[in-house]
């Protein structure tokens, strides 16, 4: 017991530092990617959705591949490996010259950022099952974190020129490496490990890993549904804001800033004792609703001070996840929880692709004379239908699931 509290420790600073380079880039991508193209919002929505849908696509064909690899290595030579190639390409978008560039930035970025189903299965290593569920909250507060200082930061560092928080993105996240490569122990033991065969590492043998339960297969289509509505903040934040109210990056940063303190709060500390309280299935269709409700208050608020309120009452959402996440591990073994995460970065990858093309087509248009009338907050109406379905589908998974338990 002794080696879980520390590891987990190691695995929340990793993906903190992780997600602060992220963060730094958040307020300046669009409006770099605005200075290199033709200097117009609806068009550089459309640039920014590719770029974010690329990253997403290459984690979903890379995702199984680094999960399955982390079920045979381990995941500490796994995620090393990614956080170094991460460093390096934040370096490269730095100086990039054109458009192009920052496409092929975005590919190695979103190869080297699937990552994400080693930690996953790192944290789910070093957890107890009846606790996993809790302790995925670890990972939302590690990215709410990141977000609190990184959008910040990059706001600042914004005001001295476009090109300098990639340099700080790059620099912070090598420092990640080298932490990682001093201090992060291995999680996977030997009797865990499984060979690594193709079929489950390629993108579609990871998704039919999911059918195997129908319960498994209920709730990932929850969080597929989910992730892809929950891509309208990475997307058109910025732009919204920019566009509604007038924000510059220093209001865009400290906006974010209070989504990841509030995310941190809550999925670092209250959903540790929410989830255990109220169970996973109300935590999780909960969550949803509460989603939906807040996906609507974006869309609805007519003056800026409205969204730090809707941002409070919508970070109760984030007690989802970590419920349906720790369900699904729970129906795997403990040699597989490598697998079953690259399963599910896989459906959120697709989702990342999926996401920020709709949610940006849907800005682009509706702030456009295409439109039959101005609506900026079409993307968040379209988001906030999506989590009511997700919180559906979650609710009906719950229900067959006790049904099938009692009929056995």
């Amino acid at each position: 017991m002794k080696q879980r509290k520390p590891a987990l420790v190691f695995i929340f600073i990793t993906l903190f530092l992780d997600i602060l380079g992220i963060g730094l880039i958040v307020p300046i991508l669009p409006k770099l990617i605005e200075q290199l193209g033709d200097g117009r919002v609806d068009s550089a929505s459309f640039i920014y959705g590719w770029l974010v849908g690329l990253y997403s696509l290459m984690q979903f064909i890379f995702a199984p591949v680094i999960g399955s690899l982390s079920d045979r290595f381990g995941r500490r030579p796994v995620i090393l490996l990614s956080l170094f190639g991460t460093g390096l390409d934040y370096f490269l978008l730095a100086w990039a010259p054109t458009l192009s560039w920052f496409f092929a930035g975005r590919l190695i970025s979103g190869i080297s950022g699937a990552n994400y189903s080693a930690a996953a299965a790192y944290v789910a290593d070093v957890s107890p099952p009846e606790k996993r569920s809790a302790n995925f909250g670890i990972i939302g507060a590690a990215f709410g974190l990141g977000f609190i200082f990184g959008p910040a930061l990059g706001g600042w560092l914004g005001e001295y020129g476009l090109r300098v928080p990639f340099l700080a993105a790059g620099l912070l996240t090598l420092v990640n490496w080298l932490y990682g490569f001093l201090v992060l122990p291995e999680s996977l033991k030997k009797e865990n490990i499984r060979k690594f065969k193709l079929e489950r590492a390629n993108p579609i043998g990871a998704l039919m890993e999911l059918k195997r339960q129908p319960l498994i297969l209920g709730l990932s289509g929850s969080y597929f549904i989910s992730s892809i509505a929950h891509q309208v903040y990475p997307s058109i934040w910025v732009l919204y804001t920019g566009f509604r109210y007038q924000w510059d990056t220093k209001q865009t940063g400290l906006s974010l800033a209070l989504v990841g303190l509030m995310a941190a709060i809550v999925q670092g500390g209250l959903a540790r004792k929410i989830i255990p309280r109220i169970g996973e299935r109300n935590s999780a269709v909960g969550g949803l609703i509460i989603m939906a409700i807040a996906l609507t208050g974006y869309g609805l608020a007519s003056e800026g001070w409205i969204v730090y309120f809707i941002i409070v009452f919508g970070s109760l959402s984030g007690i989802a996840v970590p419920a349906i996440q720790g369900m699904v591990s729970k129906s795997v073994g403990d040699n597989e929880q490598g697998a079953i995460q690259g399963s599910l970065t896989s459906l959120q990858s697709i989702a990342g692709f999926i996401g920020p093309l709709l949610a940006t087509s849907i800005f682009g248009f509706f702030i456009s004379g295409k439109a039959p009338f101005i609506l900026p907050g079409a993307s968040f109406f379209f988001s906030a239908i999506l989590s009511i379905v997700a919180a559906i589908l979650a609710a009906l998974s719950f229900r067959d699931d006790s049904r099938r338990s009692m009929s056995n």
